[in-house]
């Protein structure tokens, strides 16, 4: 009875042993993973501004015409008035002198 016993002991001492050495490799395989995992981070973030760059230069090209736009409907929205205003300062003045050459009207 006993040389049963004492094979499952040492049977339960090796698959201890087993367990202790799958457990250290699971440690190392998931640090290793992390480590992994930093180093991809760490790439990205650094790669990123090169990601970004054409995306802002493309916005910054769309802005520009944008306000390039919206100062040409501007300046074509002054002119009209100034035309408007102009043509209604005539009509003014040649009401107010019919008015003074002739207040019977």
């Amino acid at each position: 009875m006993e040389d049963p016993l004492k094979r499952l002991l040492e049977a339960e001492v090796r698959a201890q042993a087993i367990i202790d050495a799958a457990s250290v490799e699971r440690q190392r395989i998931l640090d290793d993973a992390l480590a992994a995992a930093r180093d991809a981070e760490a790439r990205f973030e650094a790669g990123r501004s090169d990601l970004r760059s054409p995306f802002l230069k493309e916005a910054q090209g769309r802005a520009e015409q944008a306000v390039a736009e919206l100062a040409r409907k501007y300046e074509e929205r002054q002119r009209s008035l100034r035309d408007l205003a102009s043509r209604h300062e005539q009509e003014a003045v040649s009401a107010a002198l019919n008015l003074l050459l002739d207040p019977a009207v």
